[in-house]
């Protein structure tokens, strides 16, 4: 299922190279975009698409998260800079999830008492965890303070286990590959497919709509995609946002119709 995404940077939506992020005045970006984040928004409401997410990449951007939050009210999630003391307010500006990362880890570590704070706070339903990563040797390892430190939380089946009954959801962007346009990260999309026990939307590289079909393939179904710099409405030449759209209802189409035939089969 594809889900729709709204970047923020310097007060702009912007698309950029996930891998630039952390260095200092060479961010490299991909688009930015003459429409507030607010278009967007109405954009996606008006197309019924559910379970996307605003990322704060970076201070200055507050207002522009709220103003996308109020135009679709409980249809975006929101991340970036989240803590156990904002998260709240972004949840009664219309979030209907808040997007969590570095705050819950400290010197590379999963701090524990600091999760299981924010999941009392806000409730398990309304938290995402934010596992985006960078391959290490055969591993895929969760990077924080703008995808410049390593963590030692590796993306194995046991961590996401573990972690997966303190939150709704996992937010998986690819670094090595965000941006770019040069395709998903197969392998980790497959290892997400395979280890990931709760709704999981996997980000970066995605460049065609078979990006679309090959997640959905390769994660039998259990990964959502959110595709970014290849989108028109981005810039972009891959990926037209109408042709998105249209996979989706056609896929919930299909579900609906194996669901039907489901039931009419039973005795």
């Amino acid at each position: 299922m594809f889900r729709p995404c709204i970047d923020l940077h310097e007060g702009k939506v912007k698309q950029i190279v996930g891998g630039t992020l952390g260095t200092a005045g060479s961010v490299t970006e991909n688009f930015v975009s003459e429409h507030p984040a607010s278009w967007f928004a109405r954009l996606y409401q008006s197309d019924q698409l559910g379970g996307g997410h605003v990322i704060m990449l970076g201070p200055g951007n507050e207002a522009q998260a709220r103003a996308a939050l109020q135009a679709y009210p409980g249809g975006l999630q929101i991340g970036g800079g989240i803590t156990a003391e904002n998260a709240q307010a972004w949840l009664a500006h219309g979030a209907s999830h808040v997007i969590v990362t570095s705050w819950v880890f400290r010197e590379g570590q999963v701090d524990w008492e600091r999760l299981t704070q924010l999941t009392e706070k806000v409730g398990k339903e309304r938290l995402v965890l934010d596992l985006s990563c960078r391959r290490k040797d055969d591993c895929y390892f969760v990077v924080t303070d703008r995808w410049t430190r390593f963590t030692d939380l590796a993306i194995t089946p046991e961590n996401l286990t573990r972690l997966a009954p303190l939150c709704a959801e996992f937010l998986v962007h690819a670094v090595d590959v965000e941006g770019l346009c040069r395709g998903i990260d197969k392998e980790l999309v497959s290892r997400l497919g395979q280890a990931s026990p709760i709704p999981t939307t996997y980000a970066g590289g995605a460049n065609s709509l078979q990006d679309l079909e090959d997640v959905t393939r390769l994660s039998q179904g259990r990964i959502d995609l959110t595709i970014g710099s290849a989108l028109d409405i981005f810039g972009g030449t891959g990926v037209r946002y109408r042709d998105a759209v249209a996979f989706n209802r056609s896929l919930k189409l299909a579900q609906s119709q194996a669901a039907s035939s489901s039931v009419s089969r039973k005795p």
